[in-house]
C-alpha cells in the first residue's frame, strides 16, 4: 500500500488529500498541520471581520473529521514536520501540544507548508496590539483585542490584498483607520495610474492614507501605541494590522536539503517535484514559471495552490501531470470598488526589458442608456508586433472582474488583440454592451498595430514640443465641468470637418477628449485630411489617472 505523507492543509494540502483520495481508494494517506485547522477560508478572514460574513463556523471549509468521513484521510492537527530523512523517507513530527515526537514513514511526501506573515524587526513588535492575518488563530486574536479593548483607531500597515481588506473592515466596524504603505500606491499588481482612484476610494471612505510611509519605530503606551513613520510624522492608535507581505514557509525544505530558488521559494518541475524524486510541494511556498517571462516567481494566491494540489496528487499516485504557467490573475474589493489583472503590469515589463505597447479604453460596464451604468477603466498591454497579450488590468464599481477574466482565457489561450475584437460575448443592456470594454481594447491596439491610429500615452504630453499643438475635440461645456490642458485649443469633433482650414499642416496636433474614442474620430479626420497627428489613449480620463500618481504635472488646469 502506498503512503502519501502531506505536510500542511488549507487550499494546497487539502485539495492534495482530497485528488489523492479520488483517484485511489488503495492509497493511505496522513495530512498534518501544526495549526488547529486542517482547511479553512482564509480569503474570508477580513470579510468576518468586517462582518460581511456573519458566521464563523462558515470559514470552516472541512474538519478532520469530516474528511475522515468522506475521503478517509487521516488528519493530525497540532503536529509539526520538524525534520526530513530523505534516505530512509521517514518525517520527524513533533506534537505541539504535549512536545512528543513520532516519525512518519512516507513513499511520497507532498509539502505544502505555505508563507507566513512578513514581521520587522523593530522593537515592541510582539505588543498584543499589533496583529498580522494569516490563520483563523490570527482572526481570533484581532476580533478579541476589538471586543476586549475597544479601540477607537485602527492602523492598517500595507496596502495590497490584505490590507486594502483589512482596512476596509475596520471602517465597516466604526474605527478610524490610517493605512501605511511603503511605496507610492496600493495594490502592487496593477500600475500607479491604475492605483489611483483606489485612492480616491479610500480617502472617501474616511481611511488616512498615507503612501511613501512606512512604520519605524513603536512606542507603546497604556491606552494606545505611538508609531513613528519613515516621513518622520507618529500615529496615535490602538491597533495595528501588519499587512506588509509574506515569505515562504521553506526551512523545514532547506533543512532536508531540498532546492530552494533565490527568490526563497522551493523549486520544483511542472509535476511540482523538488529536487528529491518523492517530495513533491505545492502552495505559497513554490515558485512558479510566470506566463509571459518563462521564468519562475512567488505568486501565493489560492487559485494556483488548490491546482497544484491537485496535479501533486495525480503524481503521487502514478500519473503524468503538468502544472502550467501562471498568469497571477488576481481580483479585490476596495469599498465600492473592484480591481483585478492578469498577466504582467507595466512595471514588470518595463524591468524585463519586454517591448510592449499599451491602451486604456473607459466604457460602461453595460449599456449606458440602461439604468446602473458605471465606467470602468481597462489597461490592456501587449506585443507591438504580434499583438500577443502580455497583461491587463482593470478598476471600476461593476464588471471588472468579468472582464479580466475574460481577458485572462484570451491570454491562456494564446489569443491576440486582433483575436478581441472578434469576441462574441453576452449583450443585452443590463449586462452589457454590443461592443464589450474587452472588444474596445482590441479594436484600439489593433488599430495601432495595422498602422489605423497612432497612440500617444499620458506621461507622454509633459514633454510636448513646440512643433506639437494639443487638440482638445470635447465640447466647450465639457472643458468647463471636467477640466482642461494648458494650451490646447478647442475645436470639437462635430466642428473639426469644417474648420480645418483653422489648423497648420506643418503642426503634429496631439487629439484629445474625454476617454479616446472621439479622439480616433477626430484622428481619422485630421490624417485623411493630410495632417500630422496622434491621439491620447484613453483621453483626458487616462491623464487624471496618470496625474494622481502624486508627480509634477505642470500643464492641466482643473475646471470648478
Amino acid at each position: 500500500m502506498t503512503r502519501i505523507v502531506i505536510v500542511g492543509g488549507v487550499a494546497g494540502g487539502a485539495s492534495a488529500a482530497a485528488r489523492a483520495r479520488r483517484m485511489s481508494e488503495d492509497a493511505e494517506i496522513i495530512m498534518i498541520d501544526r495549526g488547529p485547522y486542517i482547511s479553512f477560508a482564509n480569503c474570508g478572514l477580513p470579510y468576518h471581520i468586517g462582518g460581511d460574513i456573519q458566521s464563523r463556523d462558515a470559514l470552516l471549509l472541512q474538519t478532520p473529521e469530516s474528511f475522515k468521513r468522506r475521503f478517509n484521510v487521516d488528519v493530525r492537527l497540532h503536529t509539526e514536520a520538524v525534520a526530513i530523512d530523505r534516505e530512509t523517507k521517514q518525517l520527524q513530527v513533533r506534537d505541539t501540544q504535549t512536545d512528543a515526537t513520532d516519525t512518519l514513514s512516507y513513499d511520497t511526501l507532498i509539502l505544502s507548508p505555505g508563507a507566513a506573515p512578513f514581521v520587522p524587526s523593530i522593537a515592541n513588535i510582539d505588543d498584543s496590539r499589533i496583529q498580522t492575518l494569516r490563520n483563523i488563530p490570527d482572526m481570533d486574536r484581532i476580533l478579541r483585542e476589538l471586543e476586549q479593548q475597544q479601540p477607537t483607531h485602527a492602523t492598517v500597515v500595507g496596502g495590497g490584498f490584505i490590507g486594502l481588506e483589512a482596512a476596509e473592515a475596520m471602517r465597516q466596524r466604526g474605527l478610524d483607520v490610517s493605512l501605511v504603505e511603503l511605496s507610492s500606491q496600493v495594490m502592487a499588481p496593477v500600475d500607479p495610474e491604475m492605483a489611483t482612484p483606489l485612492h480616491k476610494e479610500l480617502e472617501d471612505h474616511g481611511v488616512d492614507l498615507r503612501l511613501n510611509a512606512g512604520l519605524t519605530e513603536i512606542e507603546p503606551q497604556q491606552d494606545k501605541l505611538t508609531l513613528t513613520l519613515s516621513d518622520g510624522a507618529k500615529l496615535d492608535t490602538g491597533l495595528v494590522v501588519l499587512a506588509i507581505g509574506v515569505r515562504p514557509e521553506t526551512a523545514l525544505a532547506k533543512s532536508a536539503g531540498l532546492a530552494v530558488a533565490e527568490r526563497g521559494g522551493i523549486q520544483v518541475d511542472s509535476q511540482m517535484r523538488t529536487n528529491d524524486p518523492d517530495i513533491l510541494a505545492v502552495g505559497d511556498a513554490v515558485e512558479i514559471v510566470e506566463w509571459v517571462t518563462d521564468k519562475a516567481k512567488l505568486i501565493p494566491l489560492a487559485g494556483p495552490a488548490n491546482r497544484q494540489g491537485r496535479i501533486a496528487a495525480d503524481n503521487a499516485v502514478g500519473k503524468q501531470r503538468h502544472f502550467g504557467k501562471t498568469q497571477g490573475t488576481a481580483v479585490c474589493r476596495v469599498f465600492g470598488l473592484t480591481v483585478a489583472s492578469t498577466g504582467m503590469n507595466e512595471k514588470q515589463l518595463t524591468q524585463a526589458d519586454i517591448k510592449f505597447r499599451k491602451v486604456y479604453v473607459h466604457p460602461m460596464d453595460h449599456a449606458s442608456y440602461f439604468p446602473g451604468a458605471a465606467q470602468i477603466s481597462l489597461k490592456l498591454l501587449f506585443c507591438p508586433d504580434s499583438g500577443k497579450i502580455y497583461g491587463a488590468q482593470a478598476v471600476g464599481a461593476k464588471g471588472v472582474d468579468k472582464r479580466i477574466d475574460v481577458l485572462a482565457v484570451a491570454q491562456r489561450a494564446g489569443m491576440t488583440v486582433f483575436d478581441l475584437e472578434e469576441l462574441e460575448l453576452c449583450y443585452a443592456p443590463p449586462y452589457g454592451s454590443a461592443k464589450d470594454p474587452v472588444n474596445l481594447a482590441g479594436f484600439v491596439a489593433a488599430n495601432e498595430i495595422r498602422g489605423e491610429a497612432d497612440l500617444l500615452y499620458p506621461e507622454q504630453l509633459t514633454s510636448i514640443q513646440s512643433h506639437q499643438q494639443l487638440l482638445d475635440v470635447r465640447t466647450p461645456a465639457e472643458l468647463e465641468r471636467v477640466g482642461q490642458f494648458d494650451g490646447a485649443i478647442n475645436i470639437s469633433v462635430d466642428e473639426l470637418r469644417d474648420r480645418l482650414g483653422e489648423l497648420d499642416k506643418e503642426t503634429e496636433y496631439w487629439v484629445t477628449c474625454q476617454v479616446g474614442l472621439r479622439g480616433h474620430v477626430a484622428y481619422r479626420m485630421l490624417v485623411n485630411s493630410g495632417f500630422k497627428a496622434k491621439n491620447l489613449t484613453g483621453g483626458f480620463k487616462s491623464w487624471q489617472m496618470w496625474k494622481g500618481c502624486r508627480q509634477p504635472q505642470p500643464i492641466v488646469t482643473e475646471g470648478e
